[in-house]
């Protein structure tokens, strides 16, 4: 294990230690800026198994900050997790490394947990890390949450029946349009650095064993106003939560998730939320216009950006014009209005 030498003189990791993390399996979901730093860290840590999901194709926005892309990448338009294999592959030839290019849903996540012992969120939307939240919390299996947004992020472990799940903390998904993604608000680098380090240590300590040293808090970091915090979780279960304590795991039964229909006739795509909203559509406004020329009245909002156009109504449902295909129009709605 010449390879992993200096990570095994580290008493925290030892051989047996090491010897666990090349026998463990590991989801990563989302191969954007935090998937692809936290399969860096991983693949180069060494476990054994690395299962890596993403529906979506590498962009030239995306090498600011997605570190297992290049130019070539873009020119070929290639599957992230694809490309991120191909790149993992070359850095450590002695794992298994699996691509998945799907658009992870209730449908068929489920299948792609088995075996796996740990699920770490590279994602970029709460629907998603809901469904994760309800998929791990019923079967037992630890997972990281992580998420960034201009120079501020977030991450914690969840480690069902030890500890707070995502819904003791917020039992439901943010409603569409009432925080900035990172379409909308940018994205520094630097702060993707932060969060993937606290989220690639404390799955290093969960492979290996090591649940008595995990953090048990929510690390919280601001990397432009210089602000470092681990909020205590340890009271922080609740006995009504409903996913942890309730044993209720509707997104995982599909009860959740936004209705996407290409509507027949015309180059469009309508999307309607799960859960209905009263938008603040002067606040989303004003986040969209560096981004193009809004079109606003008291019932919606228009906006054209990037060859395409969405039409946002006050209850979060909107129309997305320029495309039939829904698994983009979703990406689309997920970028610029959130989930």
């Amino acid at each position: 294990m010449e390879r992993y030498l200096k990570q095994i003189r580290f008493s925290g990791v030892g051989e047996e230690g090491q010897r666990r993390l090349l026998s463990s399996k590991v989801l990563i979901a989302g191969m954007g800026a935090l998937g692809t730093h936290l399969a860096n860290a991983l693949a180069r840590a060494g476990v054994g198994h690395l299962l890596l999901a993403d529906r979506d194709y590498v962009e030239k926005s995306n090498l600011q900050r997605q570190v297992l892309y290049d130019e070539d990448d873009v020119e070929r338009t290639m599957p992230k997790a694809i490309a991120a294999k191909k790149k993992l592959q070359s850095i450590n030839s002695e794992i298994n490394i699996e691509a998945v290019v799907a658009d992870l849903g209730w449908s068929n996540l489920e299948p792609l947990l088995e075996g796996v012992d740990l699920v770490v969120d590279g994602s970029d939307n709460f629907d998603l890390r809901f469904l994760l939240n309800d998929a791990c919390v019923r079967s037992a299996i630890p997972w990281i949450y992580g998420g960034v947004t201009g120079a501020h992020g977030m991450a914690m472990v969840v480690l069902p029946e030890q500890g707070p799940c995502l819904r003791c903390l917020m039992p439901n998904p943010p409603a569409p349009g009432t925080i900035p993604t990172c379409d909308t608000a940018g994205i520094l680098g630097p702060a993707i650095q932060m969060v993937t380090a606290f989220q690639s240590v404390e799955a290093i300590k969960v492979l290996t064993g090591r649940v008595q040293d995990l953090s048990r808090g929510l690390f919280s970091v601001d990397l432009w106003t210089n602000r470092y915090d681990l909020i205590d979780l340890s009271e922080a279960r609740r006995t009504d939560c409903p996913a942890c304590s309730l044993r209720e795991f509707p997104f995982l039964e599909g009860k959740e998730e936004m209705q996407v229909i290409a509507l027949c006739g015309s180059n469009s795509v309508q999307i309607t939320p799960a859960r209905g909203a009263k938008l603040r559509l002067d606040d989303i406004a004003e986040r969209l216009k560096v981004l193009g020329k809004v079109q606003q009245n008291p019932y919606l909002l228009k906006v054209s950006i990037e060859q395409m156009e969405i039409i946002l109504f006050g209850d979060g449902r909107a129309m997305i014009k320029g495309t039939q295909d829904p698994l983009a129009a979703k990406a689309f709605y997920t970028r610029y209005v959130g989930t």
